[in-house]
């Protein structure tokens, strides 16, 4: 198990059943940034490879 992985246990644990838009999920990446500016590198990453999930399947 990789360190991060208690933050998306944590995630799934508290957020798992709930509904949200790839807006909401855009905003609060936004707002994370601008809290940790050093992980703006690490957040575009995720939000690209989010972003690009589906290029295989076409």
């Amino acid at each position: 198990m990789y360190f991060t992985d208690r933050g998306i246990e944590e995630l799934e644990e508290r957020r798992g059943d709930d509904e949200v838009t790839l807006a909401w999920v855009a905003d609060r990446m936004r707002a994370f940034v601008d809290l940790n500016p050093d992980f703006e590198d690490a957040t575009e990453r995720l939000a690209t490879f989010l972003a690009r999930d589906d290029v295989d399947d076409e």
